[in-house]
């Protein structure tokens, strides 16, 4: 349906975003309709098909993989990955008539299940480690054909189905696993509605209108919806997390609302000087801009994820990008459509007292820019002070996968982790896998490794070793005493490898690698850890370089790189003051400390400094704007602040807001801690540091702020072109 909209010959449409604003305006049926098509056909192909999501977090050559290699080819019954079925008997012993007639009917029905290879019962003779001492505990092992990442669903979720189903009164029955973790998850929280709630109360205060508030929720909602179809189909061909829909979701809709709410803003504004048509094609072409120049920020930043070369991280970063990419795409088409059926009621059912459009050129902002100028030292010193007093916990930060101990208490993983913790010690939920390649001559030395391994301090455990028929390869499983994310866990790896292994093989031509789950990840969190400084170096080092583009100063783009990771440094540290240290660990609702996830300071890194960026290019380019117009930086810097302030301020409120509610309504602990982080980061960068710090700086150096050597540096004030155009509001 075309628009009967008189086209004023004064519309903006030679600009390619204009072009395209004035065709979604005119075919806004035509957009409407591809849009809901589109989310109706990707949703329904990702159901027919479903979805492939693992947590496989390895990767490369490291020794944890090397002995997945070697039991591969050496142990290939025993080559996947395991479960267990943990028992809790209140009413007796396991050992007693009646207990061990259910284990031996619940082993015989495991049994015969598709892709289960072996079942070892704790009332078999190899089994009497799987039995604690008051006989009341005991745990059941599952052995799979495969490892957890290419297990079917329905397969994992039979055993799960068949174990869980003899549980009764007096005898508790949960199953845990890495195969399970895949499988089983939480019920999903309210995080979304909880942040998508405070975004509307937010608008309504920032746009004082329904109809205005509304247009931003529906743009993102859709892009997030066509996400999470990309995404199930995605996860076919990557690997994608179970937690990457939700990683996703999270920041789709924080991106995705600020997005719309930069052009709802600027369409608002450029109506009262011009029909619907011409508003629209304006608003694109300026706010537009700026969110097309924001979104290919962000998507930059998330390329530094695939320098890790790590699968899963991949995964997450492609499942992140596509997320963007979908919706920006929404704002920049289906929003003018959108707003072309709205036209001139984008203000209707208004709140009264709350319509008014400030001008920014008076006001609570124009105050506080001068407040902060008339004393840059004092004001920039105390900003820097609260950065620096909130990173100090960043100093202890320890990197490791957290346990199924974080799950929520009402999954199956997490009453498995407990139940063998009690029974046995934590470090049962995570045994550690020795393969050894063991030559003829030598497999007597076998049984001197297995004796030296039950000596070492930290081991709860061990099984008796295991040859292959060839006899040419042994297999040893050892329970830590510690839980599998401890450092003790992770020093008794190192321990193993390092010394206790090398001593004990030395002269046998044994070769012996300390591989398992927990292991893996040891290995996984060192490998991320050595990479953090290659992904922050690659991100910075392209920044600095869009940044000396767009502005053509080299001052700017160091005090931008400078500033985010005093943002970021600052949600380091309140997230290890919250989750490792428990500082407020009632307000959060934390009930188990446990270190940092290695992916989540890299993967919050990008994504920060992608949407903090955002916020610079939008006040630097229109204080650049008012310097190259009057020549005066101090009064730039006013005018760039006051015209800028409320809507950085009420961007940035929507996403702490829906970053936030991941902490407070998700029942995922990792989705915990990337929330508060992001949420933290967020909060910190358009407060502290884009209302007290930048300007501070910026007053301080004054025209130095926009020098660049020789010819390069020619732009001078009298002329206002330039960076991309922002909103006044």
């Amino acid at each position: 349906m075309n628009s009967n909209a008189t086209r004023s010959p004064g519309a903006v449409t030679s600009a390619p975003l204009g072009r395209v604003a004035g065709w979604c305006y005119d075919h806004r049926w035509r957009v409407l309709v591809i849009w809901i098509l589109a989310v109706i056909a990707v949703i329904g192909v990702a159901q027919s098909f479903g979805s492939r999501f693992n947590d496989n977090f390895t990767g490369g050559n490291a020794p944890s993989q090397q002995a997945a290699n070697l039991l591969a080819a050496r142990f290939p019954r025993q080559s996947g990955d395991t479960a267990d079925v943990v028992l809790h008997s209140a009413a007796g012993p396991l050992t007693s008539p009646a207990g061990a007639a259910v284990i031996g009917k619940l082993t015989d029905a495991l049994r015969p299940l598709a892709t289960v290879t072996a079942v070892r019962s704790p009332l078999a003779a190899d089994g009497r480690d799987q039995l604690s001492r008051d006989q009341r505990t005991g745990f059941i092992v599952v052995q799979f054909n495969a490892v957890a990442a290419d297990l079917p669903g329905s397969a994992v979720s039979r055993v799960v189905t068949v174990a869980r189903s003899f549980a009764r009164p007096g005898l508790q029955v949960a199953v845990g696993g890495a195969p399970v973790e895949n499988v089983v998850s939480a019920a999903p929280g309210s995080s979304e509605g909880f942040g998508i709630t405070a975004a509307v109360i937010i608008m309504l205060l920032a746009f004082g209108s329904v109809v205005a508030m509304g247009l931003p929720i529906i743009t993102a909602l859709v892009g997030v919806g066509l996400g999470f179809g990309v995404v199930d189909a995605a996860s076919h061909v990557l690997t994608v997390p179970t937690f990457g829909p939700e990683l996703m979701a999270m920041i789709g809709l924080g991106v995705g609302i600020d997005y719309a709410l930069f052009i709802v803003t600027s369409y608002r504004a450029a109506l009262a000087d011009g029909t619907p048509r011409d508003a629209v094609i304006s608003a694109l072409s300026t706010a537009g801009r700026a969110v097309l120049f924001a979104g290919c920020t962000v998507v930059i930043a998330l390329l530094g994820l695939f320098v890790v070369g790590l699968p899963f991280m991949d995964g997450l970063a492609t499942s992140t990008i596509l997320a963007v990419l979908l919706v920006l795409a929404g704002a920049l088409t289906l929003l003018p459509a959108l707003l072309g059926f709205t036209g001139t009621a984008i203000d209707r059912l208004h709140i009264p007292g709350l319509l008014a459009r400030p001008s920014g050129r008076t006001g609570f902002w124009v105050r506080w820019s001068e407040t902060v100028q008339r004393r840059p030292v004092l004001c920039g010193l105390s900003a820097l002070a609260v950065l620096v007093v909130l990173a100090i916990p960043l100093l202890s930060m320890r990197l490791a996968f957290s346990d199924a101990g974080n799950d929520p208490p009402s999954l199956t993983t997490r009453q498995a982790y407990d139940l063998l913790a009690q029974g046995f010690g934590a470090g049962f939920n995570g045994p550690l896998i020795v393969a050894a390649k063991v030559p003829a001559s030598a497999t007597a030395s076998v049984a001197a490794l297995d004796g030296r391994l039950r000596s070492v301090a930290g081991v709860a455990s061990v099984t008796p070793a295991q040859l292959n028929p060839a006899r040419d390869a042994a297999l040893i499983v050892v329970y830590p005493a510690a839980s599998p994310e401890s450092a003790q866990t992770a020093a008794l790896v190192r321990r193993l490898r390092d010394d206790v292994i090398p001593a004990a093989t030395r002269g046998t031509g044994i070769t012996a690698y300390v591989g398992g789950e927990t292991a893996a990840g040891v290995d996984a969190s060192a490998f991320l850890a050595s990479r953090l400084p290659w992904v922050i170096g690659l991100v910075i080092g392209l920044s600095f370089v869009l940044l000396l583009v767009v502005f053509r100063s080299v001052l700017i783009p160091v005090k931008a790189a400078v500033m985010n990771l005093l943002s970021m440094g600052a949600a380091y540290g309140v997230i290890v003051a919250v989750f490792q240290w428990g500082w407020l660990a009632d307000v959060f609702g934390v009930t188990r400390t446990s270190p940092i996830d290695p992916w989540i300071p890299m993967m919050m890194f990008t994504i920060v400094f992608g949407l903090s960026m955002d916020y610079e290019v939008f006040l630097l380019s229109r204080i650049q704007a008012e310097w190259l117009r009057t020549g005066d930086n101090t009064r730039a810097v006013t005018a760039g602040l006051a015209s800028t302030a409320r809507v950085i301020t009420a961007a940035a409120a929507i996403m702490v807001c829906v970053f936030g509610s991941f902490v407070v309504k998700d029942p995922l602990h990792i989705l915990n801690v990337f929330g508060l982080g992001l949420a933290t980061a967020i909060f910190v960068d358009a407060t502290v540091v884009r209302m007290v710090l930048v300007p501070s700086v910026m007053q301080l150096l004054g025209e130095a702020n926009w020098w660049l050597p020789g010819r390069l540096g020619a732009r001078r004030p009298g002329r206002e072109t330039g960076p991309p155009a922002v909103i006044s509001h």
